[in-house]
């Protein structure tokens, strides 16, 4: 599956999702000042090989925001939320301090947190920050590719 972030004047910037050849969905994501929501989700999901929102639209879910809610994707989507709020601070958090808010996060939402350990983190924020180099070498109206293959 390719993911074309598409970086754009104005609030929002765009991903096309393409599998097989074929549009399957598209998303305006707002800007925030660090690489995309979704571009996160890349990040995270491609590292850990857990089953977030882009593994959900791989397999066959419509690419939304009102997915049916899924232990482990929601365990994915508060990791990225923290790994946001680390980008806004400069991707700079202490690993640990990155999994206490992580459990701090999933307690308040009631969902399972994913087992992880302050190498997955770092592994995370490696490739993070690997995808905001990239990111910041496009310019308006330029698009990165990426490429999201399930791991089985």
């Amino acid at each position: 599956m390719e993911l074309r972030f598409t970086k754009k004047n104005g609030k929002y910037d765009h991903l096309a999702i393409w599998k097989d050849g074929t549009l399957i969905g598209e998303i305006d994501c707002p800007k925030q000042g660090i690489i995309p929501h979704d571009m996160v989700h890349f990040g995270v999901e491609t590292i850990l090989h857990k089953r977030g929102f882009i593994s959900r639209i791989h397999a066959g879910e419509e690419a939304n925001f009102q997915m049916k809610g899924e232990a482990e994707s929601d365990g994915v989507e508060r990791l990225v939320e923290v790994f946001q709020a680390d980008g806004w601070s400069g991707w700079q958090t202490a690993a640990l301090e990155m999994l206490d808010l992580y459990q701090v996060t999933c307690s308040a939402r009631l969902c399972p947190a994913l087992a992880l350990n302050e190498a997955d983190v770092e592994s995370v924020r490696v490739e993070l920050l690997r995808l905001s180099r990239l990111w910041n070498e496009v310019d308006v109206g330029g698009v990165l590719n990426l490429r999201f293959e399930l791991q089985e």
